[in-house]
This record gives C-alpha cells, sequence and structure tokens, in this order.
C-alpha cells in the first residue's frame, strides 16, 4: 500500500516547522513500512509504503495527522503570543 499526504501552508516557514516537528531524527518504523516527510516550498510532502497489515497503514496515517495537529497548534500558539 503507498501513500501521499500533501498539506499546504501558507508560507515555507509553517511547512518547515511542520515538516521538522514530524520527521524525528531517531525514530525506527517496523519492518515493512517506510515513511519520509520532506518541504517543498509551502508545502509538507509525506510518501508512506507499507507492506505490511492494513491496521498498520491506517495507524501510522493516524499518527502522523496527529503529529501535524501538535505542531500546527504549537505554531499558531507562538504566533498569537508573538502578536500580544
Amino acid at each position: 500500500m503507498d501513500t501521499e499526504i500533501r498539506i499546504v501552508y501558507n508560507s515555507a516557514k509553517e511547512a518547515e516547522a511542520v515538516a521538522k516537528a514530524v520527521t524525528p531524527d531517531n525514530k525506527k518504523v517496523p519492518s515493512g513500512l517506510t515513511i519520509k516527510t520532506i518541504r517543498k516550498g509551502s508545502t509538507v510532502l509525506t510518501t508512506m509504503n507499507c507492506q505490511t497489515k492494513m491496521q498498520t497503514f491506517i495507524a501510522t496515517i493516524d499518527d502522523l495527522l496527529e503529529s501535524v495537529s501538535v505542531a500546527e497548534d504549537a505554531f499558531n500558539a507562538a504566533r498569537k503570543s508573538s502578536q500580544s
């Protein structure tokens, strides 16, 4: 199973912050799973290949989107704080 997830932001700075937040340097993935996240301009692009169970595929996508949400919340909180 393969997927590509693209999330577009208002700026390259936002996209870079999210891409870095969801790409831990030392995270090992299970055998049969590959995942890569990069920033292209203001877009965060994640590609994933899963050769194991559908449950692993879905759980990995869920984990990724949850991490993106947390990163976006942190970025938005920092932006609001700097505007105060």
